[in-house]
């Protein structure tokens, strides 16, 4: 960390013509910001949204109500605007990507989505067998690090990512629970819309999932985690992620799947946390739990629970207003105003 410029920023923060303190969190993300970009002018270009599409094999065990299907017909909406994404990406002037790497359907009829399939019809079935092979996630991660690596040459610093998958609170619920040593029943929700019977269905079954990898590696990774339990769009998401960080780019987190990504990440490598904003706390019943679990504190709590990178969205004007604060607000010496703390 370089001291001298937390220093200087914390400095210029707090001669800025206002009460020290008194814009709060923007505060401490404008000293977020200047650390990440090492600079005390920091600024937001061109920034990009991932959104990634996989479809899951414990769909198959009636995780959750919605029907894989709607993981192409949603990728489908997207090419035609018509998502929550498109419109949060247009309101807020994002370039939106979208990457097919898993999802169980032939979506090669729609040119703008990007063709990256890893697998043809999305992920193994973690109740029998792993979700992906170390090849495929050594893909998925590269492919992951490469859609940075493209926004960074086109002029991106700020970047955040959405997922469409049928079925992902399954693996990230269970990445919770292994990553974090918390209960898996504290870790399982409603996902898109389960009754309390559902709820308790989902319960038994990534029980399963946990007992199955556990009982063949008593001696895990967080990467056979990621391998054994985790989705094709994670894997990709967690490599983006990682290379973001590479990179010095702001990472804008949404809700309850992007964060057990960005859990992952952090586990992956020390160099992610500190570039990492998190936007909001869902609905989703441990997203909350897994936010305290890794000791950050969201910017919103607006009850999101849609996914696609919609709160990382929603959340980009705060972060541009403290981009803006750092840049544009007087000091109490230009301003010749008394300093008067």
């Amino acid at each position: 960390m370089n001291c001298d410029l937390r220093s200087a920023l914390t400095e210029k923060i707090d001669n800025l013509n206002k009460p020290k303190g008194s814009l709060g969190r923007l505060e401490e993300l404008a000293l977020q910001i200047g650390l990440i970009q090492g600079t005390l002018s920091p600024t937001l270009n061109h920034p990009c949204h991932l959104l990634l599409g996989a479809d899951h094999g414990i769909e198959r065990e009636g995780v959750s109500v919605s029907p894989r299907e709607v993981t192409w017909q949603q990728m489908v909406n997207f090419t035609q605007g018509g998502g929550g994404v498109n419109m949060f990406c247009r309101q807020h002037g994002f370039c939106l990507q979208l990457v097919d790497v898993g999802v169980d359907h032939d979506l090669t009829d729609h040119p703008t989505i990007m063709n990256k399939k890893v697998r043809m019809h999305g992920s193994g079935n973690i109740l029998y067998e792993p979700a992906m092979t170390e090849e495929e996630t050594d893909l998925c991660l590269t492919i992951g690090r490469q859609l940075v690596d493209d926004c960074y040459r086109e002029g991106c610093n700020i970047i955040s990512i959405g997922e469409m998958g049928i079925g992902n609170t399954s693996p990230s619920s269970l990445w919770m629970s292994l990553l974090l040593d918390i209960p898996l029943q504290q870790c399982v929700g409603a996902g898109a819309g389960l009754n309390n019977e559902g709820i308790l269905h989902k319960l038994d079954i990534l029980e399963k999932c946990q007992t199955r990898f556990l009982t063949a590696h008593p001696q895990w990774t967080p990467l056979l985690v990621l391998q054994e339990l985790g989705g094709l769009e994670m894997a990709t998401a967690v490599g983006a992620m990682l290379r973001a960080a590479e990179l010095h780019m702001v990472v804008l987190v949404d809700g309850f799947i992007m964060s057990a990504c960005a859990l992952m990440a952090s586990r992956l490598s020390p160099q992610f946390m500190p570039c990492a904003i998190f936007c909001h706390v869902g609905d989703e019943k441990g997203h909350r739990l897994m936010l305290q679990g890794m000791g950050v504190r969201p910017l919103l709590s607006l009850g999101l629970k849609l996914g696609e990178g919609t709160g990382a969205l929603c959340a980009y004007p705060i972060v541009e207003s403290a981009v803006r604060m750092l840049n544009e607000m007087n000091n109490f010496h230009d301003a010749k105003i008394t300093k008067y703390f």
